[in-house]
């Protein structure tokens, strides 16, 4: 049964409109398919930031490693592992000060393995995660997804791209405080449960 990875960034909690619509669209997906879901909440603040003896670590074969730098790459390692074992990729994401968030970067650093997750090539990067789905659910408050102040969504597709996951479907609900929020949620609602039917 196909595997479901759903991650989500807000720092909103239950109040968060991109976490209601992810949560809502992966449990739908997970249910339909029979398969698991795979939860990480990356607005727990738990991913170390990307140094250079981590960034050493992780370019270095298991094989190769210390012992210390097998420590330092076991959760980019766990990171890459949920993301290979998924088939559909369900991300809930919101836009803070034009940008993804924080924390949505770090992991992005961290799943961002040469040889693993993507490889180079006399053409150029090379994505390896291929064949899988992936959903953005992007809530906002003032910014337009897709405008000329969304530097997070163009850049979020561009990075699942360049690992190789091209199947991208935006379900947005953004800028919500320039008016109509209810309508613009429940559209977003709308579009998931006619994904899911």
């Amino acid at each position: 049964m196909p595997n479901l990875l759903h991650i989500s960034a807000s720092i909103q909690g239950d109040t968060s409109v991109s976490r209601s619509l992810s949560t809502a669209l992966a449990h739908a997906l997970g249910k339909k398919s029979g398969g698991d879901i795979i939860e990480r909440d990356l607005s727990a603040n738990d991913l170390p930031l990307i140094d250079g003896a981590r960034f050493a670590a992780n370019g270095t074969a298991p094989e190769d490693r210390t012992d210390a730098q097998s420590e330092l790459a076991a959760i980019a390692d766990t990171l890459i592992s949920e993301l290979q074992q998924a088939d559909t990729i369900v991300l809930g994401v919101p836009i803070y000060n034009f940008g993804a968030p924080a924390s949505l970067k770090v992991w992005a650093d961290l799943v961002a393995r040469a040889g693993t997750t993507f490889k180079y090539t006399p053409e150029g990067p090379v994505g390896l995660l291929t064949g899988k789905k992936a959903y953005i659910t992007v809530a906002s408050g003032g910014t337009r997804v897709d405008s000329d102040t969304d530097f997070m969504t163009p850049w979020l597709r561009h990075f699942l791209g360049f690992i190789g996951i091209t199947d991208v479907e935006v379900i947005e609900a953004s800028a919500l405080m320039a008016g109509d929020a209810d309508e613009k949620v429940s559209a977003a609602k709308a579009r998931i449960e006619a994904l899911v039917s």
